[in-house]
């Protein structure tokens, strides 16, 4: 079985790689819900539990969109990002200017005509029910996200830098290719393979290119809105993600510790997830300078790299600093 989506060539030269927010937000919902749980999550899963049992959220509009026996959810609640690097603000606007046409038309998809409770109040009053639906959302992405956003934000800039070398290296099939091992290119159409998916053939009618958005709290396989109400959208798991959660609380090998000494193993074990100077500093518990000089040596042995995003350095793992940690 699988899921095909033809691209023609102005659709292909137009497919970007852009960051969201919100789908971040929308993803760790679920996961509370235990909707595609997964290990590399547990550590922020257990976290959001303590929180939430502290203080509850009220999501009685968000909740019944996302956690229900359909197999689907509204793809309203995740657009499209303008923006390579959109903030929280951005998505939810973009999410209160869907339609009502789209909106109504989206929960037919997922509900047909069983729609009930703030659902059906959704489907009569679109426009109210979308502020409410993003009051909601903003207050989830407060409390689940944003005290990690900075790290999360370094892994999702990562992967976004990564498959920029990938398709200016090998072209859109490199960069299909390496996305999911559910994903091949082939002959001019993007396949997304699986018993999850039924056979169904699309071709992409958006305003543009396929928006492919990296995800660190969600589902590990890959997800398609191919009805979105801007473009058609491609979620999957973020390269360095596993690593986020466990960076820096690892003891290194002991050769490498020999190698190198303790604290540059030490640090070249964390940006197995990648981060910036601060984070690095928090999470090994010694100061930024600490943290740079040590850096700067890893970097000049070819160990790591790093990246400029915005304001930040993001530094990475290379591929000979992997190969030096030894196991995964």
């Amino acid at each position: 079985m699988a899921l095909t989506i033809e691209l023609g060539v102005a659709e292909l030269a137009a497919t970007r790689v852009a960051i969201s927010p919100l789908s971040e937000t929308v993803a760790c919902l679920q996961q509370l819900a235990g909707i595609d749980r997964q290990a590399v999550t547990l550590p922020w899963l257990r976290w959001a539990e303590d929180e939430l049992a502290r203080a509850p959220l009220d999501l009685p509009w968000t909740w019944p969109l996302l956690v229900n026996d359909r197999p689907n959810w509204p793809e309203f609640l995740v657009p499209a990002p303008r923006d390579s690097g959109p903030s929280i603000e951005d998505d939810l606007a973009a999410l209160r200017r869907t339609t009502a046409r789209q909106v109504r038309t989206s929960l037919g998809r997922v509900f047909g005509e069983d729609l009930r409770g703030t659902v059906a109040e959704l489907a009569a009053h679109p426009a109210a029910g979308l502020k409410v639906i993003a009051r909601e959302l903003r207050a989830a992405h407060d409390r689940l996200v944003a005290p990690h956003w900075p790290r999360i934000r370094a892994v999702l800039d990562a992967d976004v830098a990564h498959r920029s070398r990938l398709l200016a290296a090998g072209g859109s099939e490199r960069l299909f290719t390496g996305l999911h091992p559910d994903l091949r290119w082939h002959d001019g159409r993007l396949l997304l393979t699986g018993d999850r998916w039924p056979a169904d053939h699309v071709v992409n009618r958006g305003p543009g290119g396929l928006v492919l958005i990296p995800v660190v709290l969600g589902s590990p396989y890959v997800l398609i809105k191919k009805r979105t109400s801007t473009q058609t959208t491609v979620r999957y798991p973020a390269r360095g993600r596993g690593a986020l959660w466990t960076a820096g609380t690892r003891p290194p090998a002991g050769g490498t510790v020999r190698l190198l000494g303790r604290p540059r193993a030490r640090l070249l074990e964390a940006l197995r997830s990648p981060a910036t100077t601060t984070d690095l500093a928090r999470a090994l518990g010694v100061t930024p300078s600490a943290v740079s000089q040590h850096l700067g040596v890893l970097r000049e042995t070819g160990l790591v790299e790093r990246e400029r995003s915005g304001r930040q350095v993001v530094y990475l793992i290379t591929a000979l600093g992997t190969s030096l940690l030894g196991r995964p």
